[in-house]
């Protein structure tokens, strides 16, 4: 056990410096690369409204029986908050408040399109909001350097707590799509290899290694299936895809600022540097 204890992290080793040195060029950019990434979902999400907004309203007069006036301010509070805060996010500017908002949109919409029992929505979202926390964490830590005379405990545990909840989270998009599907042998592999560097993400051990792998592999992933635009417009699974592909790339994002700030003070990489 110690042996292939042993080998694992001299190839992680490896496989860190080469993502150190592949990656320095855009190691400067990562950070703000990361933050639209997150929020992309719900810059999409604002879009898809808007260009439907007769569809659904329909939807959700019809369907949620929800009152005109209820599915009017419903729809329109929703744009508003995702346009704002995402910008927010963007922009470095009230990212808790921002973080907040956006948070109380995932789970109104939840409960708006009656999607709190859909397991795949259910753990996409937890994704997303893994993604928020890490956000919201370094924010923290943004706050911590332009403040660092005055006492910091509660907020470097707040931040802390923040990371290790990120992580958490953030790994729920593999493990939904990584069942999900017809099987394979190469699904297998691929399915097991990942859900290894999502045990190493979520207990931050090789956090960095382990999180770009499932950079890589959730990019790829999300080309070669969630591929809505080989779907003709007409195509009624072109908004699933489209909405399943930018849902990805918020948990991409998500995965690039915790490769970008590391896992955190509860985690195994941390731990080791103590002793």
């Amino acid at each position: 056990m110690s042996d292939i204890k042993q080998q694992l992290e001299a190839f992680s080793s490896q496989a860190e410096d080469v993502m150190d040195r592949v990656g320095q060029p855009l190691k400067p950019y990562i950070p703000a690369i990361s933050r639209f990434l997150i929020v992309a979902t719900f810059f999409e999400d604002a879009l898809r409204i808007v260009t439907q907004w007769s569809d659904q309203l329909y939807y959700m007069e019809h369907t949620r029986y929800f009152p005109s006036i209820l599915s009017h301010l419903f729809l329109g509070l929703n744009v508003i908050a995702m346009l704002g805060c995402s910008s927010l996010v963007v922009a470095k500017k009230h990212q808790d408040v921002a973080v907040y908002g956006l948070m109380a949109v995932v789970v109104s919409q939840a409960l708006g399109y009656g999607l709190v029992f859909d397991m795949q929505f259910f753990l996409r979202n937890l994704s997303v909001m893994g993604g928020l926390m890490m956000v919201l964490s370094d924010s923290i830590a943004k706050n911590k350097q332009m403040f660092a005379a005055l006492p910091q405990m509660t907020e470097s545990n707040r931040r802390t707590y923040l990371q290790l909840a990120g992580r958490i989270l953030l790994i729920f998009l593999f493990i939904g799509s990584a069942f999900h599907g017809e099987w394979s042998m190469m699904r297998v592999f691929v399915s097991l290899y990942g859900l290894v560097a999502c045990v190493m993400v979520a207990i931050g051990f090789k956090a960095k290694w382990s999180a770009m792998f499932l950079v890589l592999f959730l990019s790829v992933f999300n080309v070669f299936i969630n591929n809505f635009w080989s779907v003709s417009h007409t195509h009624y699974k072109r908004d699933f895809l489209k909405y399943d592909f930018f849902q990805t790339l918020s948990t991409v994002g998500g995965f690039l600022l915790l490769v970008s700030t590391g896992p955190g003070g509860y985690s195994m990489d941390e731990k080791k540097k103590e002793f």
